[in-house]
């Protein structure tokens, strides 16, 4: 089907947040820090007639970004955390007048000593423990145990559009429009700053280029920025980022380190797993805790075993706060579990894909949390689908000793909130009866994942009517009920069940009568849904046990690539990438995802370095921050597997983060094939040099 969205965007009729313009509107901007910690002493303002300023004392409410924890001011009152922290708002008719800000502006600061090792930081977000089985018990039936700790960096989201608002105040209300994911989200964190009622505030999504999860959480800041400033000047501020800006203050994916303790039978049967993650959520909670939550769960990968044992902590540091990005918090540790197995095979002298085949998760076996799953668990399906597309075994073969290498990840990546998260949403899909057909009315946004088109298609069906005649009203918390925020891959799987729900009911309701026969005789109607969890799940967020997600989707991917010997550069040379997602409602827009996101995934394993010097992004404009482009992509093979999930919209699970969950393991088990020993991504020639070299030395006995 056509994408609901690609004429306006094709042509350039789609209207952007800096396309919009409103009478009398102002271009705000923020002054920020410039150390990592610290306290203001004293704040120099010398800005001639014009210009509006706020600082903290212009907040009507708490001095807060209402998220999870109440942590994070929304502007700092006197302590510093970390460098671009917001400090001041200035805002001025002219967008020029906004430059050099810093020649009229001085904010004097007595620096502190910041910390940005997170194993050295006095300060725990988040700690969560997962118990299963008995551990000691596990370790003593083992004949080989297996230690392996495992990096990953910083990445940044690096969505084509930055982040931007306007907010227009009038009559005691405040409305944003801005590019973004979760309008609710926005809507909770202005209601609380600007002491509104509900009812006084009105939050638009407008197009969207893009989001991975950067515009989860950090457009409530940006949303609340521009309305004190609009609030206090009583005109509309536009707040629009710069690429250096963008990347120099909003958040990134946290960084990890991960320790696993796997004991073994000698034929290669996990018989206990001790794993340690740390993650370093930067320096203000955001949404480390769930990202956390996500990681540990995902902890164990695919693999059966009967002892385990998870421990996890999320930890501050002086650098910006972490948040959302694709996959949250699972490529992390999935990229840690296999690489070890990798290792582990490695040291066994077994098989790669018979070691994963021997201890993959079937139906029925329960997963770290003991949740059992059902008969769509598809881990031996995908794998054996993967290496039997890449000619796995022969290539492997081939390549021995060569530059050539070829590595293989197996994963699974929960669909929908952890354990409660969906109870506690309560979301809600409502379905308007039009002249011609229906209009869908949810919070889901369009970002570019084809949420607008996939929803269409859902309602259509169950409709039994056209395409065409399904419309899809704007993300607007004036008129949409709150269905939740488009993370976490549940806009198909939960929002479009409800959606199919609402269409059933609507379809009943219409009996022998069409839309037009219906509405001309009657007039319109609404039909609304909200979330009942599936029966017999049960979870507990006091144990960390039971039924983590409704469904997982499953996935393979194989990685060949070719390693420079001179330069060390990594050149992929194909990807297999194998997925099974319940049912594709629209295969084109599936398989567009799996590509995105598996690319996506290879740029956090070779390229996407962000240095970090003194607490500041070093390389914050697109010269020096590599991302894979369309000429670095290798040719990619995507196969979709269909195991329905009862309880999604004609079957279907969630898509949009597990294909970033694979890449990166499978690139550096690649690497391992030749000859490269790497446990920390991103493996830049610099860091594949070092290895080959410590490789060489050790060979050598030096």
């Amino acid at each position: 089907m056509r994408r609901k969205d690609g004429d306006a965007k094709v042509t350039g009729a789609a209207k952007y947040i800096d396309d919009l313009t409103f009478p009398g509107m102002l271009y705000g901007a923020t002054v920020r820090s410039s150390i990592p910690r610290g306290t203001i002493t004293a704040r120099h303002i010398s800005l001639p007639d014009g210009y509006t300023v706020a600082d903290h004392r212009d907040i009507p409410g708490p001095n807060y970004v209402a998220l999870i924890d109440p942590d994070q001011p929304c502007l700092a009152v006197d302590e510093i955390r970390h460098v671009a922290e917001p400090l001041l708002l200035v805002a001025h008719a002219d967008k020029d007048a906004l430059l050099h800000l810093d020649t009229r502006i001085s904010i004097e600061t007595r620096n502190g000593t910041p910390t940005y090792d997170p194993e050295a930081s006095d300060v725990c977000f988040k700690k969560i423990a997962i118990d299963k089985g008995d551990l000691d018990a596990g370790f003593k039936a083992a004949d080989v145990i297996v230690d392996g700790e495992y990096r990953t960096a910083h990445q940044e989201q690096l969505y084509i559009e930055t982040n931007g608002v306007i907010a227009v105040p009038g009559d005691g209300r405040m409305t944003v429009y801005g590019s973004m994911q979760c309008p609710y989200y926005v809507h909770r964190a202005l209601v609380v700053l600007l002491a509104l009622p509900p009812d006084k505030v009105r939050v638009v999504q407008t197009e969207t280029g893009g989001g991975f999860g950067g515009k989860e959480e950090y457009p409530s800041i940006l949303a609340c920025h521009a309305a004190i400033l609009a609030r206090k000047a009583g005109r509309p501020v536009k707040m629009i980022y710069d690429r250096v800006e963008d990347l120099l203050a909003t958040t990134k994916r946290h960084p990890s380190i991960v320790r696993h303790r796997t004991g073994l039978t000698r034929d290669g049967r996990l018989t206990a797993m001790d794993i340690d993650v740390i993650m370093d959520g930067g320096a203000y909670a955001t949404l480390s805790a769930v990202v956390l939550s996500r990681g540990v769960i995902h902890a164990a990968g695919p693999y059966r075993c009967d002892h385990i044992r998870i421990r996890g902590r999320a930890m501050m540091t002086h650098t910006p706060p972490n948040g959302a990005f694709r996959g949250f918090g699972a490529p992390q540790t999935l990229f840690a579990i296999e690489a070890h197995i990798d290792r582990i095979a490695e040291q066994l002298q077994i098989d790669p894909v018979r070691l994963r085949e021997q201890n993959a998760l079937r139906p029925g076996d329960t997963t770290a949390t003991g949740q059992q799953l059902g008969r769509d668990a598809s881990a031996l399906a995908v794998l054996r689908d993967a290496v039997k597309r890449s000619r796995f075994h022969q290539k492997r073969k081939a390549w021995a000793g060569t530059n050539r290498g070829i590595g293989l990840s197996l994963f699974l990546h929960g669909s929908g909130f952890t354990g409660g998260g969906e109870v506690k949403l309560a979301s809600k899909a409502s379905l308007e009866l039009t002249p011609r057909g229906a209009r869908i009315l949810v919070a889901s946004t369009e970002i570019g994942q084809g949420t607008r088109t996939m929803h269409a298609q859902i309602v259509a069906d169950a409709l039994g009517l056209p395409y065409d005649a399904i419309d899809v009203h704007e993300a607007d918390t004036a008129f949409v009920p709150d269905s939740g925020p488009t993370v976490a891959s549940r806009t198909c799987m939960i929002v479009g069940k409800l959606l199919e729900r609402c269409a059933r009911d609507m379809r009943r309701r219409l009996g022998t009568l069409t839309p037009a026969q219906y509405y001309k005789k009657h007039g319109a109607f609404t039909v609304t849904s909200q979330y009942e969890p599936p029966p017999g799940l049960q979870w507990s967020d006091e144990t960390y046990a039971g039924d983590a997600y409704g469904s997982y989707a499953w996935g393979c991917n194989v990685v060949e690539l070719e390693v420079d010997p001179v330069t060390f550069d990594v050149t992929p040379l194909n990807v297999t990438a194998v997925a099974e997602i319940g049912k594709a409602i629209h295969p084109m827009m599936a398989i567009g995802q799996i590509e995105g996101g598996t690319a996506q995934g290879i740029g956090y394993a070779l390229t996407e370095e962000v240095v970090m010097k003194d607490g500041r992004m070093a390389n914050a404009q697109l010269t020096n921050y590599i991302i894979p482009t369309p000429l670095d992509a290798a040719p990619m093979d995507v196969g979709l597997l269909e195991r329905p999930y009862a309880h999604g919209p004609f079957g279907a699970k969630g898509v949009g983060e597990m294909p970033i969950d694979g890449p990166a393991p499978a690139v550096i088990n690649a690497l391992r094939h030749c000859g490269f020993d790497i446990r920390s991504i991103p493996a830049t020639p610099e860091r594949l040099m070092r290895a080959r070299l410590h490789h060489g030395f050790s060979k050598a006995g030096t």
